[in-house]
């Protein structure tokens, strides 16, 4: 029967393996707390519990396997420096003391196993603040380190010109390290035949010390380089030219279009304007020849009426006469 402190850490353990396989899957900042509790069957409590944070968590995770492979890293470099001093040593003793221990741990499940070179891949490739700030912490010493021993073994270049070339090469080195495509490139790089780690490691060195040793363009690539330059500008230029000609041409109809329209609608306004125009005078002569005809009218109205007359009563007849009399 496992007892209590066997059990926590076999829960700190699976937090750990989860974390690690995530962030070689997906990298530091999408790996989240919720993914890393449902990969380890654990809850969230459980990860405060031993880790506090995500950081704190991720800190775990790539100190207990970087740890262990720079102390060995610097052993061997201190062992190759012993062996070749100065200026004897070779890039690919240098390559070996840096690459030597990451492949001898990808081969001991124990301290690494067969996803370590990819883990070591994506620590390198990953460009988080949080990694990139873990590097300079904890790697800074072991990269001064091996950087003096490149500049002993390729002298013939400047210290900041040797730092550039390191560093591309190093991160191109990390991103096929880093790859799910590194268990499928191993066998087509060594074309089915049966290669040691060392062979690997020098066709791997070979590739990697030409970045690093390359020589200096010359006049020559580089005016090849600027002649393609060139013509990318040329290119561009005919494209702007097209484009000019292009909304020129659909420019010109438009501007007619909108010359007759405007042409049409100023002539519609002065038909409008002239009937309006006709319209007010013909009401003025109407009222003009109306004023006359209604006055007389109204006379002869007037002039026409004439006396009712009434027939004659007998009894009134009869009164004026009686009056008279």
């Amino acid at each position: 029967m496992k007892t209590g402190r066997s059990t926590a850490g076999d829960t700190k353990a699976r937090i750990l393996d989860a974390t690690e396989k995530l962030f070689i899957e997906v990298g530091y900042e999408a790996t989240s707390l919720r993914q890393v509790t449902s990969r380890a069957i654990v809850n969230l409590a459980a990860v405060n519990y031993h880790f506090r944070s995500k950081d704190i968590m991720m800190h775990a995770v790539l100190s207990r396997r970087l740890d262990p492979l720079n102390a060995r890293r610097l052993a061997l470099l201190d062992a190759c420096e012993a062996r070749w001093p100065g200026h004897s040593i070779r890039c690919e003793h240098v390559m070996g003391a840096l690459f030597v221990p990451a492949l001898q741990m990808a081969r001991d499940p124990a301290v690494g196993g067969p996803s370590f070179l990819r883990l070591l891949g994506r620590v390198y490739a990953d460009t988080s603040p949080f990694i990139q700030q873990y590097l300079l912490e904890h790697y800074a010493p072991v990269y001064d380190r091996f950087f003096d021993a490149f500049a002993r073994a390729i002298p013939a270049f400047p210290r900041r010109e040797l730092g550039w070339r390191l560093q591309f090469a190093l991160k191109a080195l990390a991103g096929v390290l880093a790859g799910e495509e590194l268990a499928n490139l191993l066998p087509a790089f060594t074309q089915g035949k049966q290669m040691s780690d060392a062979h690997v490691l020098a066709q791997l060195t070979a590739m990697v010390e030409a970045a690093m040793t390359v020589a200096q363009p010359g006049a020559d690539e580089l005016s090849a380089l600027q002649s393609v330059f060139d013509l990318v500008e040329q290119q561009q230029a005919a494209q702007r030219a097209s484009m000019q000609e292009s909304e020129h041409a659909q420019s010109a109809p438009q501007s007619a279009n909108c010359a007759a329209l405007e042409a049409t609608e100023q002539e519609q306004a002065s038909h409008t304007a002239a009937a309006t125009i006709g319209k007010a005078r013909m009401s003025a002569r109407t009222v003009r020849n109306e004023g006359p005809s209604r006055a007389a009218v109204t006379s002869l109205s007037v002039r026409a009426r004439e006396p009712v007359s009434f027939p004659s009563n007998p009894l009134d007849d009869w009164m004026r006469m009686r009056t008279r009399t």
